[in-house]
Order: C-alpha cells, then sequence, then structure tokens
C-alpha cells in the first residue's frame, strides 16, 4: 500500500504558536513529536518507506524533508496551494506510473488518532475493498452537533473485510448549520468526515477525470513529464492553471464509482483549535483542570490552558478558563471558549502589514 500524507494548510488555528512558516502540523502539541511525525509514525507498521509520500507547500520543505527522512525523495512540492483534489491528483499520477493499481491511504498530517494497531487494521481493510475499484472513507461517531466538519451519511452495511463490517455512502454532506447538526445527531446516519480515503490510484485518477476534466487534464500533462529534465517547469506551468477545489466537492459529491464507508473503532480528533487540544489533553490537567504545556504555576486558578515555547514562568491567578500561549514574539490571552476567534488575528495582522507575525 501507498501512503499520501497532506501537508498543505496555513497556521492560523494555533496561532501565535502557528504561522505561515509553521504551521499546526509541525507543533509538538499532542505529544513529544509534531503531529507529522506522529503521522508517519502510525502508517509506518503497514507502509514501506518508499511508498510514502507527502504533498507540500513549498515553504514548508525543510520541515517536511527533516520529518521524512530517508523518505524524502517522495516529497511532492506544490508551486502553490489548489486545494485537496489537485494535491491528490499530483500524488496519484506519480503512484499510477509506479503501479497503477496501487492502492493508496490519503490523510491529513494534522489529526490525532489513538489506538494504532486498529487504525492500521482498519486501513488495511479499506484497502482490500479499495482494490475492487471502490472509493472508502472512515466515519467518525458524531459525539456532538458539530458544526465544524463535514459529515457522510452512512446507509446500509455492505459487506466484511478483514472481519469489519463497511457501508454503502449515501452522500457527502458540507457542514451543516446547529440544527441540522444537532438532526444528524439525532438520526444516527450520520459520520463525521474523517478527510482519510482510499482508493487504487486507477481509480482516483478516472473518477478526477470525470468528474473534473480540466483538472484531470492538467495532471496528465504534468505525468508526462514525470522523470523528465522539464518535470518542474511543466509543475509550475501547468499547476497554476488548475482548478483549486476540494476532492470532497469536486470528486465525492459527483462520483458514479462506488463509495464505502468503515465506522472507526479508535479515538479520533482533528485538533482544530486550542479549545480541541484542551479537550483532548485534559486527562493531563491538574485537579482544577489546567493543563499546563509549559513552565506555569497557579493559584486559585481553573480551567486554563498554558501553552509556551520560550521557557518563561507564567503565574496564573484567580482567573479561570483562559487559554494562554507564550512564544519569543507574540502572547496570546483568550477566553478559552472562543478559541476559534484566534484565527481572526493573523488576518488583521496580515491587513496591518505586520506579515512578521502571522
Amino acid at each position: 500500500m501507498f501512503a499520501v500524507i497532506m501537508a498543505g494548510g496555513s497556521g492560523t488555528r494555533f496561532w501565535p504558536a502557528s504561522r505561515d512558516r509553521l504551521p499546526k502540523q509541525f507543533l509538538k502539541i499532542t505529544g513529544n513529536r509534531t503531529m507529522f511525525e506522529e503521522t508517519i509514525a502510525r502508517l509506518r507498521p503497514f507502509v514501506a518507506e518508499d511508498h510514502l509520500y507527502a504533498v507540500v507547500g513549498q515553504m514548508h520543505t525543510e520541515l517536511t524533508r527533516q520529518a521524512l527522512g530517508t523518505s524524502a525523495a517522495h516529497m511532492l512540492v506544490e508551486p502553490l496551494a489548489r486545494n485537496t483534489a489537485a494535491a491528490i491528483g499530483l500524488a496519484a499520477i506519480h503512484i499510477h506510473r509506479r503501479d497503477p493499481d496501487g492502492k493508496m491511504i490519503v490523510l491529513p498530517a494534522d489529526h490525532y488518532i489513538a489506538d494504532l494497531e486498529n487504525f492500521a487494521r482498519m486501513a488495511q481493510a479499506a484497502a482490500e475493498v479499495a482494490a475492487a475499484g471502490a472509493i472508502v472513507t472512515i466515519g467518525i461517531q458524531p459525539t456532538r452537533p458539530e458544526t465544524g466538519y463535514g459529515y457522510i451519511k452512512i446507509d446500509e452495511a455492505i459487506g466484511r473485510a478483514l472481519d469489519r463490517a463497511y457501508y454503502r455512502v449515501a452522500g457527502f454532506v458540507e457542514k451543516p448549520d446547529q440544527q441540522t447538526a444537532l438532526e444528524y445527531l439525532a438520526s444516527n446516519q450520520y459520520a463525521w468526515n474523517s478527510g482519510i480515503f482510499v482508493f487504487t490510484a486507477r481509480t482516483i485518477l478516472a473518477e478526477t477525470a470525470a468528474c473534473l476534466p480540466d483538472l484531470a487534464a492538467g495532471l496528465d500533462e504534468i505525468a508526462q513529464a514525470i522523470g523528465s529534465a522539464d518535470y518542474n517547469q511543466t509543475l509550475a506551468r501547468v499547476y497554476h492553471r488548475l482548478e483549486a477545489i476540494s476532492i470532497d466537492y469536486g470528486v465525492m459529491e459527483k462520483t458514479a464509482a462506488p463509495v464505502y464507508a468503515f465506522k472507526a473503532d479508535f479515538a479520533w480528533s482533528d485538533v482544530g483549535s486550542w479549545q480541541a487540544l484542551y479537550e483532548l489533553r485534559a486527562g493531563e490537567a491538574d485537579a482544577d483542570g489546567n493543563l499546563r504545556l509549559g513552565d506555569a504555576a497557579t493559584v486559585d486558578a481553573k480551567s486554563n490552558l498554558v501553552y509556551s515555547t520560550t521557557g518563561r514562568a507564567i503565574a496564573l491567578l484567580g482567573v479561570e478558563d483562559l487559554i494562554v500561549v507564550d512564544t519569543e514574539d507574540a502572547l496570546l490571552i483568550a477566553d478559552r471558549g472562543r478559541s476559534q476567534d484566534v484565527k481572526k488575528f493573523p488576518e488583521q495582522f496580515k491587513r496591518n502589514h505586520r506579515s512578521e507575525l502571522c
């Protein structure tokens, strides 16, 4: 099996720790390794070293090279961001050149997954189903009426692979409003879209051609240049005119191929905010609910998150439900319940021509 790690993305939701030059996947926020390194580690039990690919932006090539180590030859650098349909297509044409029927698992670089053994078994089961020409995804059982995720509508069970049931997908649904999310949760027919897909290189390129013919034509032009001295020039020239569209909008919502889903039996989080990180690592908090990821002291303080990369001592007195993030050039103090709004600061700094803070 081949693996494609989607390592693009901006550094807005974990500002000021994350920046354009250092997005979330390159931070050590879930443990002692970066999220990118954690993603590589969870793939290694079932993906050979030379079958590992990463699609990355030009700004992050050195960070990616460090994470990939000996697999750096399979770092695919996008000349500019063109969303997931183009990024997955770029990886697929390279894999197709090696093995047209090569099975690919595609996954983000910045998600958290617990129980790696179960994840590996499910990935292998999905690959078995995908080998016959299906598109397979992994759905996450919703635990709350989440409006920040896309959803998958799950139909009846259709079969089993490696003793795991898989289900027909009735459709992909974009991020709902609060009332719709409540209805999804109550119906028990919907799963969160994890962004993890499994298919063969042949299948995804064929479905891209059927659903996004202009994008497919551009990918074919790039594919013809692979291995030649003109590859980088062709990639730069063609990539700029590729349509910027997600794989969900562009292919998954339109494909005529069979689409199936497994229901995840492992803990998962997209770690999409400081609040999500607090929830993920709540078990490490002290008796008052303070999560200290840095040098912090508290007196009469409760349910705060402190994250620091400076080594400075941080003291909290009589406060509750705060996020405190201390970096060398910026300090964030925020209401923990408003952590999704942190991205407004890099947007503001860009408007004020303070790019060094973005």
